[in-house]
């Protein structure tokens, strides 16, 4: 059984940074589809970072682009989402996604992941 766990959610002040880490337990990153999600009560889900299944690429939507980094460690199963210059409109509940058949930047449109992981708080606030 394929299960993701998230950490390094918190509470930062505008213009701080987070690193999240996302771990796979029962499955390897390789050729896996894996992501960032994120969403707010009432608002729906936002893809934001993503590594496509296949040949890889790496996918951002444009509201943190030049800001987040997504980042992996195939050895240790891991994920990593750097979050930079944070503002208060990035306030979410955080989830790492997992899916073997999201290619190319249907990993950041289509979230139709198969696996998700329990979600970290983000809180930017002054």
């Amino acid at each position: 059984q394929v299960q993701l766990v998230e950490s390094g959610g918190g509470v930062v002040q505008p213009g701080g940074s987070l690193k999240l880490s996302c771990v796979v337990f029962g499955s390897t990153l390789d050729h896996n589809a894996i992501g960032w999600v994120r969403q707010a009560p009432g608002k729906e889900r936002e893809g934001i970072a993503c590594f496509s299944a296949g040949p890889t690429s790496v996918n951002y939507a444009d509201s943190v682009k030049g800001r987040f980094t997504i980042t992996r460690d195939d050895a240790r199963n891991t994920v990593y989402l750097q979050m930079n210059s944070l503002n208060v409109g990035d306030t979410d509940v955080y989830y790492c996604a997992a899916d073997r058949g999201l290619y190319g930047s249907s990993c950041l449109q289509d979230l139709r992941y198969d696996y998700w992981g329990q979600g970290t708080q983000v809180t930017v606030s002054s």
